[in-house]
């Protein structure tokens, strides 16, 4: 006898099971979903409702240190949290140095991205044209966004850790305006200006008036480069003060050069020129020495270069400030003394007498 089990109304609960395990999946999966969006999904708050935060990332740094940071800097995420983050999601060994910026309401992944990704900020630097080597060290040493590795270090000292085969790092540094990442060191930036130096010297040495220039080497060049960035700033004079000096040049005469002098003196400098300065012998002395000083005296920008390589087709021999802005050019001693006298002696009795 065939038993019927229909015969028995037993309910069908298979189909039932199965919903029942979707229902108890999706649960589940909002259970597990939850954390995660509570700790990397939820907006970030900053200390004392701030509305962007800084990161300063130093070279090198840990996972636990770069956390660490970011509390401190008023993050409201707990160190462990943070770190926990950054080794799951993130790249905590392989970081870049430099400032990260996050804006308020960013999430915890989004700032685990940010620092995984290397984004940090960038900022501009302008060196001037015409600064010396104390200066630009100076200025590169105060720049917040740079780390700085060689503060108390003589520029002799600096010449080696850089190891440009040069005698000194007057000239070597392009005034220009430059944009860099954060975290930067600042040998980074010194290689940075003197790259760019480099290849303004080169590319100007490379299309030079060979005919009507007199000096012998790029660094030649670029020493009278200096020179002619510091006796004026008018674009239409630096091909004629350039002039004088290479003709000076080709006849063996003294420069006689005041800021030759002014940069020998160095930092101590007062802003007078007295005439023993003019008569202390020293390398900088280009009225007492013939031909160029030892080293350039300024950061010469891309137009002092290229006035050196290209200067006017002249034959002056002098030249005097007029007092103006403009310059007064000579060819011979008597119109140049007359020149001195009008535009530098004459107008210094007249200030006297009022």
């Amino acid at each position: 006898m065939k038993f019927d089990f229909k015969s028995l109304n037993i309910p069908v609960v298979k189909a039932n099971v199965w919903v029942v395990a979707a229902v108890l999946g999706v649960v589940l999966a909002l259970i597990a979903w939850l954390p995660w969006w509570w700790y990397f999904q939820r907006p970030v708050q900053f200390e004392g409702a701030a509305q962007t935060l800084d990161v300063v990332v130093p070279a090198g740094a840990s996972g636990r240190t770069i956390a660490a940071l970011a509390e401190e800097a008023g993050m409201q995420v707990s160190e462990t949290t943070l770190l926990a983050a950054l080794r799951v999601h993130g790249n905590a060994p392989a970081i870049h140095a430099g400032r990260y910026r996050f804006q308020a309401g960013m999430s915890l992944a989004e700032i685990v991205e940010k620092f995984s990704s290397g984004e940090v900020e960038s900022f501009t630097m302008r060196i001037a044209d015409g600064a010396t080597i104390w200066q630009v060290r100076r200025y590169v040493e105060a720049l917040a966004d740079v780390a700085v590795t060689t503060r108390g270090l003589s520029n002799e000292e600096l010449l080696e850790k850089l190891g440009f085969n040069v005698v000194s790092l007057e000239g070597l540094f392009a005034p220009e305006t430059y944009r860099f990442r954060s975290g930067l060191s600042d040998l980074d930036v010194y290689r940075a200006l003197y790259r760019e130096q480099q290849r303004i010297l080169n590319e100007a040495w490379k299309n030079r008036d060979v005919e009507l220039v007199a000096v012998k080497t790029p660094y030649e060049a670029l020493i009278l480069a200096s020179i002619i960035e510091k006796e004026t700033a008018r674009p239409e004079d630096r091909a004629l003060v350039s002039s004088v000096f290479h003709n000076r040049l080709r006849r063996g005469m003294p420069l006689q050069t005041d800021p030759t002098i002014i940069y020998g003196i160095g930092e101590a400098f007062n802003g007078n020129l007295i005439r023993k300065d003019l008569r202390a012998p020293g390398p900088y002395n280009t009225y007492l020495n013939k031909g160029l000083p030892p080293t350039p005296i300024s950061m010469p920008s891309a137009a002092s270069i290229a006035a050196a390589m290209h200067p006017a087709e002249t034959k002056y021999l002098y030249f005097v400030a007029r007092g103006d802005g403009t310059t007064e050019f000579s060819t011979h001693l008597a119109a140049h003394n007359r020149a001195v006298y009008k535009y530098q002696i004459n107008p210094r009795r007249r200030a006297q007498h009022k």
